[in-house]
């Protein structure tokens, strides 16, 4: 991965709007959110869209395994596996401020470990093949393009997935990052083992990866989507909608 030059650390602020709560970092671009009188609800689109990597994973065996998030925000994704799928969880989080947010205005779960870092260095030091689940969401306070982004760090990711694991990474940006970001990921995965799902209204390209893996025959990955549903409907898991967003590799022509 390429050497990055340290960059001052922006401040926290925080926002409210039709009972939900919004972490910005010194600017208007929204880094997550939490309704505050249902914190385990998915509000934010394109953390549903993250979650789409579940329909990769066999429903029986759901809870196996190690989820790592990369990147805190409002600590959806950290409350979703670790008190929704009670899944053994690591947070990796570079600014001490977001931690602290988190821990006093979006219930960080005490189940979780928070490790306070850069997610390279942890990638580094994560024992190979100990991830079963990776979420990947690394973005500056001008949310234009992913903090991590080159061919070593995706190398680095699919070191430390398990074989059959699993990861989604938010990259949200313009059309032609996108598809840079996604060539990327796709020459250390592998095309047929990377796959996008339909942009949010807001912008942000979810791509999944795996390890190994392949997208289930359809009426499997319905099922799947029909049991998540059922069983995280309350938490406005729109997962029956997932299977008809998710779009193959295309290599560029």
């Amino acid at each position: 991965m390429n050497a990055r030059k340290p960059q001052p650390l922006p401040g926290v602020t925080l926002s409210e709007d039709d009972g939900v709560r919004y972490l910005h970092l010194d600017t208007p671009w929204i880094q997550g959110g939490m309704r505050i009188r249902a914190p385990q609800v998915v509000e934010i689109d394109y953390i549903q869209r993250m979650l789409a990597a579940l329909l990769w994973l066999p429903s029986e065996a759901l809870a196996d395994g190690a989820a790592v998030q990369l990147g805190l925000g409002a600590g959806a994704l950290t409350r979703f596996t670790a008190q929704q799928l009670k899944m053994d969880t690591t947070v990796v989080e570079l600014n001490p401020q977001v931690i602290a947010a988190n821990q006093r205005h979006f219930h960080l779960p005490r189940e979780a470990l928070v490790v306070k870092g850069d997610a390279a260095d942890w990638l580094a030091q994560a024992a190979a093949g100990s991830v079963r689940l990776l979420f990947v969401d690394l973005y500056d306070h001008e949310a234009a393009a992913p903090v991590l982004d080159d061919a070593g760090f995706y190398a680095a990711c699919h070191r430390v997935l398990q074989e059959g694991g699993v990861m989604a990474v938010n990259l949200f940006g313009r059309d032609a990052s996108f598809h840079e970001s996604i060539d990327r990921i796709a020459g250390v995965f592998g095309s047929e083992h990377t796959w996008s799902l339909r942009p949010t209204r807001q912008g942000n390209s979810v791509a999944v990866a795996g390890r190994g893996v392949v997208l289930p025959p359809r009426e499997e990955l319905l099922l799947r989507a029909a049991q998540l549903e059922q069983r995280f409907g309350r938490l406005k898991l729109l997962a029956r909608q997932w299977p008809r967003m998710i779009r193959p590799f295309q290599p560029p022509s």
